[in-house]
């Protein structure tokens, strides 16, 4: 269900003409031709009486385990990898460990989160299914990554926030989820993108004035006019190629994309709160996960949001959570304010 490149975009790629990516064209046909089948992800919390008081024991350790698809599609795989073997030498094997283990040490570290659930440290993770398969994505209890097609996209799991990406919809859906369609759908993809770069801002010690603010920088060749899938410093600048066509992003509600593809635009309209967020985080400085993360987690877990949040609504509770944890007059609530005031989902009075 959850992929982190867009039908839209692979759509393009598949109808385009054959001669300058000929393999990538036959890649992204049967890509789309793939049903990809989901499932609910499932808490694993230990238990255990001390005298008479119930403990949930929840250890910050990751439990990774990284399984081959040998280029079959067909889940779960052969197990490669399990968490703490030696590097197995296939560099998919090995970045796909890494990646969930960093995006596992970003949750812990930014919000006290262990794992995916919040109680359990599992990781799960396919590589190499398909053959030329042109997706990463997450089925509701694993990581999935194709290898790409080498032409237009190169292999999935050289993307950290790609990775985080994916992860994080395993903790949107944990914390109550959100419908994905329309603009719940685009939150649930725009906050997963959150998860995304700053896992991959967490890796690497980037403040938020320091970092590219890209997703998926790492997953197309050189042969594409682009630098990522998308954007949430720029909205819509992410690629501009002859074949894959303008990152149809908008970075502003009147510029909202109404269609009935993509799930009611959950790709495209999800640039709205992403440039939100980023305003957030640059107005406020420093680490990004410290304070505008701070305020985007405690509102997904908070339970105060319906499956089918609108814009508005997210971001009028992501203001009372921003007062609720630093005051109606600190810096914090400001930026958010002001932020969704900028991107039109609210307006400059009612934030107020």
């Amino acid at each position: 269900m959850h992929a982190i490149v867009p039908p839209y975009l692979l759509a393009r790629l598949a109808a385009a003409p054959a001669e300058r990516f000929p393999h990538a064209v036959a890649a992204a046909r049967a890509t789309l031709a793939v049903p990809r089948a989901y499932a609910p992800l499932r808490a694993h919390i230990d238990l255990s009486v001390d005298g008479d008081s119930l403990v949930v024991s929840a250890a910050p350790d990751p439990d990774r385990l990284i399984s081959d698809a040998q280029n079959r599609e067909v889940l779960p795989g052969t197990p490669v990898r399990a968490e703490g073997a030696d590097p197995s030498g296939d560099t998919a094997v090995d970045e796909a460990y890494d990646g969930l283990g960093a995006t596992f040490a970003f949750l812990w570290d930014a919000f006290e989160r262990v794992g995916l659930t919040g109680t359990s440290g599992s990781l799960a993770a396919t590589v190499h299914y398909g053959t030329a398969y042109d997706n990463a994505f997450w089925d509701g209890e694993r990581m999935v990554f194709g290898d790409g097609d080498g032409e237009v996209f190169a292999g999935f799991t050289r993307s950290l926030s790609v990775i985080a990406h994916e992860l994080g919809h395993g903790v949107i859906e944990s914390a109550g989820g959100l419908d994905y369609s329309g603009q719940s759908g685009a939150l649930n993809e725009s906050i997963a993108d959150v998860f995304g770069a700053l896992t991959d801002q967490h890796h690497q010690g980037q403040k938020a004035d320091a970092a590219t603010w890209l997703v998926g920088a790492e997953i197309f060749t050189a042969a594409v006019t682009g630098s990522a899938l998308r954007s949430l410093a720029a909205p819509g600048t992410a690629y501009d190629d002859d074949v894959l066509g303008k990152d149809p992003q908008p970075a502003h509600m009147r510029d909202f994309v109404e269609t009935s593809g993509d799930n009611g635009g959950v790709h495209i309209n999800s640039g709205i709160p992403n440039k939100a967020f980023h305003l957030v985080a640059t107005a406020l400085g420093g680490y990004a996960w410290e304070r505008a993360g701070r305020i985007w987690y405690l509102t997904l877990v908070s339970g105060a949001l319906s499956p089918s949040a609108t814009f508005a609504q997210f971001a009028a509770a992501t203001a009372d959570t921003a007062v609720r944890e630093y005051g109606e007059d600190s810096e914090e609530a400001d930026a958010v304010r002001t932020a969704w005031a900028s991107v039109g989902v609210v307006e400059d009075a009612a934030a107020r």
